[in-house]
């Protein structure tokens, strides 16, 4: 039961993101049905229906009987701040993202050693799609998630589909906190690229660091947790020597 609420909570942050920071919904403007919001979002239509009704009760979304769910025209984007969201998003994300720096690593040895030439070839695609979207300021949430879930799935391990709700939800989570606070997220774009450059020469080692630097150096700029930070900054100093 709670973790149906958490998850229905972290599908309202992502909603909100979309109106707040993206303005991809605008007061007045109708949400996509349920069925295409769901699948857009990569969750079942009752963990939707729940996050929809947070917003609801937040004065966020209203639903309109017959025609469908719209953002309240009357809805003021500044009074965001006023729900004081970001503790309860920064609480969750640090314990993630500890899990993250735990197993990604190990990750991007094992898919390096073992994924398909058409398995780097969809990473390396979705590599790209990331780039294009920071490039043009559009959502990359669902890309990013995709490329780290693939670079799971490369390493043919059957246990590996338990970790990657972990990864979704530490991703959804690590771009909102990027767009919430105006971190720049030019570095995703450099370190994607670097893991990458070694995924493709089958340097297991090399993805293997870059996939922990590209974690810690998240950790430090979303100041997640105090015990990371000096770690972190050796981590990124010793890259860049």
């Amino acid at each position: 039961m709670d973790k149906k609420k958490r998850l229905s909570d972290d599908i309202a942050e992502m909603l909100l993101s979309m109106i707040v920071v993206e303005k991809k919904y605008l007061p007045g403007d109708k949400l996509p049905n349920e069925i295409e919001l769901s699948k857009e979002l990569g969750v079942s239509r009752i963990t939707l229906r729940e996050a929809i009704r947070i917003l609801v009760t937040r004065h966020v979304l209203e639903i309109k009987r017959g025609k469908g769910t719209f953002v309240r025209e009357d809805y003021d984007v500044q009074s965001y701040e006023k729900f004081n969201i970001l503790p309860e998003v920064k609480m969750g994300a640090d314990d993630l993202y500890e899990i993250r720096l735990i197993f990604e690593p190990e990750i991007a040895y094992y898919a390096t050693l073992r994924a398909t030439d058409k398995e780097l070839e969809r990473i390396n695609a979705l590599k790209n799609e990331i780039e294009e979207c920071i490039t043009n300021k559009k959502s990359y949430a669902k890309q990013e998630m995709l490329f780290h879930c693939s670079i799971a799935q490369a390493t043919h391990n059957e246990f590996m589909s338990r970790l990657e709700p972990v990864l979704q939800e530490s991703i959804q989570k690590g771009v909102f906190l990027y767009e919430y606070e105006h971190v720049s997220n030019q570095n995703i774009i450099s370190d994607n690229k670097t893991i990458m450059e070694f995924m493709n020469a089958r340097n297991a080692e090399g993805a293997k660091s870059a996939m922990r630097i590209h974690i810690l150096r998240a950790i430090n700029q979303l100041k997640l947790e105090k015990k990371y930070l000096k770690r972190a900054d050796n981590a990124i100093d010793i890259r860049q020597r």
